[in-house]
């Protein structure tokens, strides 16, 4: 069986990932949930602006 995830790493500014803890923090998510969630809300935007 595939597994669901797979581990990568990243480098990102320091002031965004304070504010994506932020963000995370008040939708009671990990940074990981949260920047996985964002991701997938932001690929979705960008195939619905495509399909227009």
């Amino acid at each position: 069986m595939k597994p669901l995830k797979q581990k990568v790493s990243l480098t990102l500014d320091e002031d965004l990932i304070a504010k994506l803890r932020v963000l995370a923090e008040d939708c009671d998510r990990s940074l990981s949930q949260y920047i996985n969630l964002t991701l997938k809300q932001h690929i979705a935007k960008l195939e619905q602006q495509k399909s227009i």
